[in-house]
């Protein structure tokens, strides 16, 4: 199983980096973990088979996370000719938020037909289900207003578990998402400062013995996060960099 973190920046581009997207690829699955705003461009560069990918999972409605959507879309109809199924998966308000985003992108594309099968999945936090031969658990996560939940996702693909917390302060719920997994991908905004909604690198750290993870992957980094790396102490994602489990 193989995780590319094909962008790992804020909603800023701080550092220079793409919106948040990951890429999971096992035996039976090939999804994404977040489709943000310049992700089409960002799986472009790293040479992803756009027709490839079964599913979308959405953490929230934010458009680092979520405005790649109409992109990803209209290539597949327009460029990438898709003819296979595609799933975009969510918290619950994501049929209402796709028809938003789409037609605030591209007026009159939420009612284009396509000519591939599109599934909108509207998931249910606490509740695990099989989601194209992917199990995935989503958590509620403290992120704020963002038109719905906010997740964070629990991920079992071939007999190994990865966790991405989302954009969120600080919750227990983490802890459940979590705990024990192969690869926990959290967000880390900054060093210690303490953000609104977001997680700081100090407050994870005060809580890293609750989840210990087999492997932890920072990402989602502010300037002031970026600018202090090297103290950190711990594993940083790179836009492109992959990881094999």
């Amino acid at each position: 199983m193989q995780v590319q973190f094909i962008g790992t920046g804020d909603a800023f581009g701080s550092g220079g980096r793409f919106n948040t997207c990951f890429h999971v690829i096992g035996d039976q699955a090939d999804f994404l973990i977040d489709c943000g705003s310049s992700s089409v461009i960002a799986l472009k560069v790293n040479n992803v088979g756009l027709n490839s990918i079964q599913t979308i999972f959405v953490t929230h409605f934010h458009a680092d996370h979520f405005g790649g959507i109409p992109f990803f879309i209209l290539d597949a109809q327009l460029l990438s000719k898709r003819k296979g199924p595609l799933t975009i998966a969510g918290p619950p308000g994501l049929e209402e938020w796709y028809e938003r985003v789409m037609e605030t992108a591209f007026t009159g594309s939420s009612q284009t037909k396509h000519s591939f099968d599109l599934s909108l999945v509207e998931l249910d936090p606490n509740r695990s289900e099989t989601v194209n031969g992917t199990v995935v658990r989503p958590f509620l996560v403290n992120h704020g207003p963002s038109g719905g939940p906010c997740f964070a996702y629990r991920f079992e693909v071939d007999g190994r578990f990865i966790t991405y917390s989302g954009d969120t302060e600080w919750t227990d719920e983490l802890v459940a998402a979590g705990g024990g997994v192969d690869l926990f991908i959290s967000e880390a905004y900054c060093f210690e400062k303490k953000v609104k909604h977001h997680l700081d690198l100090a407050t994870l750290q005060n809580n890293l013995s609750r989840i210990q993870p087999k492997r932890l992957v920072l990402t989602h980094m502010s300037e002031d996060m970026l600018n202090r790396v090297e103290l950190s102490g711990y594993e940083t994602a790179e836009d492109g960099m992959i990881i094999t489990l």
